[in-house]
C-alpha cells in the first residue's frame, strides 16, 4: 500500500488510534481529514495542526453520514482512502437481562452500521481512484471475546466478517480492503470499564502501534495485527478457546 500522495478521512479521529494515524499520515505527506464529535476537540487538534481538516460529524446518525460523505466528496474530489476507525465500549452484564444495553450509547449503531454504511456510501467514489482503499480498525476481541464487553466483541467480530467479504466482492473494482486488529492499546475507549479493573494497565501507546500496523500495510497484509493479535490471526480454533478461556477465567 502506498502510504503518502493519497487523500485520507479518518473517523474517530480525535483520539487515540484514530488521531494517531492521522498524525502519521500527515507525516507522510497525505490530505488528511478527520471526523468526530467533540467540536472543541476537533478545533483544538486543527489549531495544533492546521494541515488537518475537521469536520464534526456523529457517524451512529444517519443524517451525519450523509452530510459527511456529500462534505468530503465535493470538497475534496481526490479522496481515496477511508479509514473506519470511530468506536465505543462498554461494560454491560446481561445476566441483569437488557436494562444495562439500553442504559448507554448504541455500539452497533457506532461500531458496525457506520463503517458498514460509510464504505458503501464512498464505494461508488472510490472506483478508479489510484491507491483506492478502505481499512477497517477492528480489534483483538473479535477474535477473542470479552465477557465484559459483549456488544463490542460482537461487532468486531462482525467487522472482521464485513473486511472479508467486503474485499472479496470488491477484488476486480480496484479498491483495496485492510484490517487492522489492534490489541489493548492507551486511549480514551470506555474509561468506565476500565477505571472497575483495579491494577489495569496499558503500556501499548496509539504512536507505536499505528508504527506497526502502517508497515503492514505497506507489506500488503491484508489483515495486519500487532503483537498478541499477530497470533491470533493465524491461530486455529482451539487456540483461540484456550485464549478465550484464560481471559475470561476472571469473569
Amino acid at each position: 500500500m502506498e502510504l503518502s500522495g493519497n487523500t485520507v478521512l479518518i473517523t474517530g479521529g480525535t483520539s487515540g488510534i484514530g488521531l494517531a494515524m492521522a498524525e502519521y499520515f500527515l507525516r507522510a505527506k497525505n490530505e488528511v481529514i478527520i471526523c468526530g464529535r467533540r467540536d472543541g476537540r476537533l478545533h483544538a487538534i486543527q489549531r495544533r495542526a492546521p494541515a488537518i481538516h475537521v469536520k464534526t460529524c456523529d457517524v451512529s446518525k444517519e443524517a451525519d453520514r450523509k452530510n459527511l460523505v456529500e462534505w468530503a466528496t465535493t470538497k475534496f474530489p481526490a479522496l481515496n482512502i477511508l479509514v473506519n476507525n470511530a468506536g465505543i465500549q462498554r461494560d454491560i452484564d446481561f445476566t441483569n437481562g437488557i436494562a444495562e444495553y439500553y442504559a448507554g450509547e448504541n455500539e452497533i449503531a457506532i461500531n458496525l452500521e457506520a463503517p458498514i454504511v460509510l464504505s458503501g456510501m464512498l464505494i461508488p467514489h472510490l472506483k478508479g481512484k489510484e491507491g483506492a482503499a478502505i481499512i477497517n480498525v477492528t480489534s483483538g476481541l473479535g477474535f477473542v471475546p470479552a465477557a465484559r464487553v459483549p456488544i463490542y466483541s460482537a461487532t468486531k467480530a462482525a467487522m472482521h466478517a464485513f473486511s472479508m467479504v467486503l474485499r472479496y466482492q470488491l477484488a476486480k473494482t480496484g479498491i483495496k480492503v485492510y484490517e487492522v486488529v489492534p490489541p489493548v492499546v492507551d486511549t480514551e475507549l470506555n474509561p468506565e470499564g476500565r477505571a472497575k479493573r483495579p491494577g489495569f494497565t496499558i503500556d501499548l501507546k496509539p504512536k507505536e502501534l499505528v508504527e506497526g500496523i502502517m508497515e503492514g500495510l505497506k507489506a500488503e497484509r491484508a489483515e495486519v495485527g500487532f503483537g498478541a493479535t499477530e497470533g491470533h490471526l493465524r491461530a486455529s480454533r482451539e487456540e483461540l478457546n484456550k485464549s478465550f478461556e484464560m481471559m475470561n477465567g476472571r469473569w
